[in-house]
């Protein structure tokens, strides 16, 4: 039998790969931008000038100039210290004039400032202001650069005059935003050459300057030069081999090396770290290649830094038992039993949705193994009283409970809709008497059953069919092969789209597919084939989903979640 991962292995040889996407250091544009101000708060200050230097390689590319009416008097000690006179801005423009160009100046640039907080401050109340929209470009402080580049010696503080002159720069700066964003450009530049040591090399190891990692780790980015810049899956391996940590990125290298240079918070990780002494690496072809594989590898391997490598055989269904009088219980597997509902989001969800079917159509509440005759001396539960059980443990076949069976089955393997319009009266008859937390405790119990229902139904009827699907990515065209909701193949293609979907189809088409695929890899290719950029080349077999399915009352999964997100998270929750 041909696995899954074993196609795709046989189709990497034909598909193209994308081409690199690191950004090194000398290929980047920086916008050195500088201010002057009437004051030191945003809110109370306005600008006076703005000057800029764009520069690309060490080369100046661009440089942007003017002054700018703040709109109130220049204060005695601001004209003293800039030589920005009222004067000299009355015919100046507002700043809501300059915005625009300024931005269009920025661009997509790494935005420069010394003490950078202080002018983006003010370039974000700025925009704030006028209904500009702040692009959110990079920003590389120097001062905080200047501490990693300079020693106390040489450079005791770390203001601009003084690395200007530690630097040696041709430009002195001298409080006009110009001359001053002029050289500090230059000291960028001098800094990022003594920051290469450090393994700062590219566009995304700037964020490393404002939390650096300790030598010891930052040391290990070597492992990274070795790594191919591509799109697929990277593995982090201990000193005894063993399998660390498992992840997906576009850009393996430029990912591999950000664990080593920029300032890692999460403890598990940094611990990761400390052990790893390798990684491996897998290209592929297309990111959904890249998540199933990162998928089943966690589930295969279990890497112990991983917090979704719990064991996917613990996957929680609500199942109905085998007996004669059956009841409702949460069994775990990787694929759960036929007929069963789910697989259910957690083992609370499971428990909430057996109590709500339970609640709707009188299914028993005991788990004891009724005989099919009831013993002579069997007693019936407080349930029985209240009209809330047929009582098959005391009344046996003559209790009607055949017909609460039947009804619990078709709720669970078709239509849950006897369920929703029970629990709904009861939930209007809780609101109504202001018990609003057992209104909620009620919709929680739906949104359980119909969101278990709805995926029941949505990767069931993956499972009966074969389909072969394609996704535009810019100018290429991501095409994938997927066999009874599992990923049999994937190719990037810039042409011949046509082709490459006929070649997967004929590759998968006699794919023999293990029933135990994994919960969490259907639901990835669930989810893609669903996306409203995905077309679909191919369907062989059957895809649809029931008309009278749970789909029809998806409205309480979104109450739900909807009330989830609008409360604070509790301590449980957020762990």
């Amino acid at each position: 039998m041909t696995s899954p991962a074993e196609t795709v292995e046989q189709l990497l040889h034909q598909q193209r790969t994308l081409e690199d996407v690191g950004e090194p250091l000398h290929r980047t544009t920086f916008v050195v931008v500088d201010l002057e101000t009437t004051g030191t708060s945003p809110d109370r200050a306005g600008i006076t000038e703005i000057g800029a230097v764009k520069t690309r390689g060490g080369e100046v590319i661009g440089e942007f100039q003017t002054l700018i009416d703040p709109g109130s008097p220049i204060p005695p000690f601001i004209v003293a210290l800039t030589g920005i006179t009222d004067a000299m801005v009355v015919a100046a423009p507002r700043i809501e004039e300059v915005l625009p160009s300024f931005l269009e100046f920025l661009g997509d640039a790494v935005l420069v400032a010394h003490n950078a907080p202080f002018d983006t401050g003010f370039l974000r109340a700025a925009c704030r202001a006028h209904g500009y929209r702040w692009p959110g470009n990079q920003v590389v402080d120097t001062v905080t650069l200047a501490r990693r580049a300079t020693t106390k010696e040489e450079a005791p503080n770390k203001k601009l005059s003084t690395l200007a002159r530690v630097f040696g720069t041709v430009v002195e700066p001298n409080h006009r935003a110009l001359e001053d964003a002029r050289a500090t450009s230059e000291i960028l530049h001098r800094m990022l050459e003594r920051v290469a040591a450090f393994g700062i090399t590219h566009r995304e190891d700037l964020e490393a300057l404002r939390n650096p990692m300790p030598e010891r780790i930052r040391k290990k980015a070597s492992m990274a030069d070795r790594v191919p810049a591509k799109p697929g899956v990277y593995v982090f391996r201990g000193p005894r081999g063993e399998r660390l940590y498992v992840g997906t990125s576009k850009n393996l290298r430029s990912r591999v090396k950000s664990y080593f240079t920029t300032g890692e918070q999460r403890r598990s990780v940094r611990d990761m770290l400390e052990l790893a002494v390798d990684v491996d690496t897998v290209v592929c072809a297309t990111e959904l290649e890249a998540n199933v594989r990162e998928v089943r590898l966690i589930a295969e391997h279990r890497p112990r830094y991983n917090r979704r490598s719990a064991r996917p055989e613990r996957t929680p269904w609500v199942r109905i038992t085998d007996e004669r009088y059956p009841r409702l219980a949460v069994s775990r597997a990787v694929t759960g039993p036929e007929g069963s509902l789910g697989p259910m989001r957690s083992a609370s969800d499971a428990r909430l949705a057996i109590e709500a079917v339970q609640s709707a159509l009188g299914v028993r509440t005991c788990t004891t193994r009724l005989p099919i005759t009831p013993r002579a001396n069997a007693r019936a539960c407080l349930l029985k009283d209240l009209g809330a059980c047929a009582a098959p443990c005391v009344l046996g076949a003559e209790s009607g409970y055949d017909a609460t069976a039947a009804a619990m089955r078709s709720a669970l393997h078709e239509d849950p809709s006897p369920v929703v319009s029970a629990l709904a009266r009861q939930i209007a008859e809780r609101a109504e008497a202001l018990d609003y937390e057992r209104a909620a405790e009620l919709r929680d119990g739906v949104s359980a059953v119909v969101d278990g229902a709805m995926r029941a139904q949505r990767l069931a009827s993956l499972t009966r069919c074969s389909i072969v699907a394609v996704r535009r990515d810019g100018d290429v065209w991501d095409v994938a092969a997927f066999r009874r909701g599992t990923l049999a193949g994937s190719a990037r293609v810039g042409e011949k789209v046509w082709d490459a979907a006929d070649r997967l189809r004929g590759l998968t088409a006699a794919l023999d597919v293990d029933d135990d695929v994994l919960v969490e890899e259907r639901e990835l290719v669930a989810r893609w084939i669903e996306d409203p950029r995905t077309r679909l080349l191919y369907v062989d077999g059957e895809w649809s989903s029931p008309v009278a399915g749970a789909g029809r009352h998806a409205r309480w999964v979104e109450a739900r979640r909807a009330d989830r997100d609008a409360r604070p998270l509790t301590r449980r929750e957020a762990g």
